[in-house]
């Protein structure tokens, strides 16, 4: 299998704006996803996965709160396609779009990024819980997760690459 980053975006005081966090630490407590296969809580520091992106992956797979109008919990799974130029350096770089222009500009964009998120309840309260419906795509993001990561690993093995399947 190539290599795989898994990378939480989000601040876990902010209520649901944390599923990316929340994601990675469920991942680093559950059953590991195989050696070539790396765990990072980026937070809102989006420079440090560009740094981290530098060590050379074939998969990148992102975890946010994405807010697309959806109901709260909803879950997305969305193949990038294109990422857009960069135009200024955020030394936070708190938004995925904005260290993936930056990775992109400095040649260490994977060949294959994958966008996992949920819909938000709330991103604004001062929290450390997840809201119910956030709370309750835990679970089916996981097993998203670990169907990229089997998925990657079969089109390694097969030599190509293997397309994302929203439906798990």
């Amino acid at each position: 299998m190539g290599r795989t980053l898994i990378a939480g975006f989000g601040n876990d005081l902010r209520g649901d704006d944390g599923f990316g966090v929340s994601v990675i630490r469920r991942l680093e407590a559950g059953r590991p996803l195989g050696d070539d296969v790396h765990l990072m809580e980026v937070g809102s520091a989006g420079l440090r996965l560009v740094q981290e992106l530098l060590a050379s992956y074939d998969l990148l797979i992102i975890i946010d709160a994405m807010t697309r109008g959806g109901a709260p919990g909803e879950v997305y799974v969305r193949e990038v396609e294109a990422v857009e130029p960069v135009t200024g350096i955020d030394l936070h770089l708190a938004i995925p779009s904005r260290a993936l222009a930056v990775a992109k500009a400095m040649g260490a964009l994977p060949e294959r990024v994958v966008l996992v998120g949920c819909e938000p309840a709330h991103i604004e309260e001062f929290t450390t819980e997840l809201s119910r419906p956030v709370q309750g795509a835990v679970d089916p993001v996981l097993r998203h997760i670990e169907s990229l990561v089997r998925t990657a690993g079969r089109a390694h093995a097969a030599g190509g690459v293997a397309p994302c399947n929203a439906d798990g």
